[in-house]
């Protein structure tokens, strides 16, 4: 499963999005917003997504705002959470091979939805690598947020 969300400045491209995502046979659920509303705020919908993914291993994420930046400081701050913003195919690649990053974020003011269909395609149709130097770094990362 593919959760989604996005604020008002992203929600044209998660509109967008959800065709990219059928097109690809994947599904998926909007957390929110599902209407434009101006007056919304990202870490509503970020928190959702990431509350929904870390609840349900091996799904995914995919938060649109403006900028990208404020859904992915927020999703964060959710415990099992690895939220990324990447601009390029390839990082979307690198961050799944060796972060195992499981929330993709996207930004409405600068992202089309032509640039981010290949980037979502590679995101959730790369593999995480498993290697031992990549499975221990994100078992400190666990530690930490769970104070081990």
């Amino acid at each position: 499963m593919i959760y989604l969300g996005s604020d008002h400045a992203g929600f044209g491209l998660k509109q967008e999005v959800k065709k990219i995502l059928e097109e690809l046979g994947e599904s998926h659920r909007d957390l929110g917003n599902v209407e434009l509303d101006q007056n919304d705020d990202y870490p509503d919908y970020a928190f959702a997504v990431g509350e929904a993914v870390a609840g349900e291993p091996g799904s995914f994420g995919i938060l649109v705002c403006g900028s990208a930046e404020g859904v992915c400081v927020a999703a964060n701050k959710v415990r099992g959470v690895r939220a990324v913003y990447v601009e390029k195919s390839e990082e979307a690649a690198k961050t799944r091979e060796h972060n195992d990053a499981n929330i993709l974020c996207l930004s409405g003011w600068t992202q089309t939805p032509v640039e981010a269909r290949p980037i979502i395609a590679t995101f959730i149709g790369t593999p995480f690598s498993g290697e031992e130097r990549h499975v221990r770094r994100l078992e400190k990362i666990s530690n930490y947020e769970t104070g081990k």
